[in-house]
């Protein structure tokens, strides 16, 4: 099995955390990096602008100055939703020492700017105090029902019924939650059992509406997801090196998939809510 590399956590100065974003209107990322290791993060490509070498998933830099700065920013910037975060997972496991996301939030909320959340993890319960005085909410990642799997390709992040039973909790406290459903991989998690266990926790929670991903081989997601078959599911290697580089074969893995995910979304009632697909 793939084992989980130590982090190294740099306590880093910003000049600026507030920034405009594809996203939504504003992004706010407290650390750049993240511990959760996910083998398929696109978000990799922020080495280039880090300067860091180190593999993906074993560096963090808390930006320990970022709610200071953001209380400057937030007087002179136009007020817009605010994401957080978008090359980062703000509630990854440093947070629960540093707790920059929880601080940032507070302060957009106290200055009137409504906020984002999309995180896969549970530690995001501890700041409900503060989500459900404000303009938020609150979206968790979640794809992977077999904890096995789950574990191999995202080995820090929360297991997935523990987030879903997250939105749960928010949601019983009046703060509206969605969820990005995905990516799904090859031969791993786009079978109709776990589509169908997805579909029916999207039927249960009163999620505002549902995203819908496939994996996407984005430049250095490729090199990371094939060290992650080569170890812990070599039978898919070719599987995915077709879809990879044949985009007959990547056609055809979306359109089988996205027709299963609206079928069963159909069968539970929800697929008014299905985004993407």
């Amino acid at each position: 099995m793939s084992e989980v590399q130590p982090v190294k956590v740099n306590e880093v100065a910003c000049k600026s955390i507030l920034s405009k974003s594809g996203l939504s209107d504003w992004t706010v990322n407290c650390y750049a990096g993240c511990e959760h290791a996910c083998r398929y993060c696109y978000a990799r490509f922020m080495k280039r602008f880090t300067g860091h070498a180190e593999p993906w998933g074993t560096f963090v830099d808390a930006r320990i100055n970022a709610p200071q700065v953001l209380a400057r920013q937030v007087t002179r910037a136009k007020r817009g939703r605010v994401i957080l975060s978008s090359v980062c997972d703000g509630w990854q496991p440093l947070e629960e020492k540093y707790g920059l996301s929880r601080e940032c939030v507070r302060i957009l909320l106290d200055s009137g700017w409504p906020v984002g959340i999309l995180t896969k993890s549970a530690l995001v319960s501890r700041d409900f105090d503060l989500l459900e005085r404000g303009e938020v909410d609150l979206g968790m990642t979640v794809s992977i029902s077999d904890e096995r799997v789950r574990s191999i390709v995202e080995p820090e992040a929360s297991a997935t019924l523990e987030r879903l039973q997250t939105l749960q909790q928010a949601a019983r406290r009046g703060i509206e939650i969605w969820a990005f459903v995905g990516p799904f991989l090859p031969g791993l998690n786009d079978d109709e059992d776990n589509i169908a266990w997805l579909m029916g926790w999207m039927a249960k929670l009163p999620v505002t509406h549902f995203y819908v991903d496939r994996l996407n081989f984005r430049p250095g997601v490729a090199s990371s997801v094939r060290r992650m078959l080569e170890a812990d599911f070599p039978h898919l290697v070719e599987r995915y090196r077709e879809i990879e580089s044949d985009e007959g074969a990547s056609q055809e893995f979306e359109r089988t998939l996205y027709s299963r995910v609206r079928k069963i979304a159909k069968r539970h009632g929800v697929a008014d809510k299905a985004r993407g697909c």
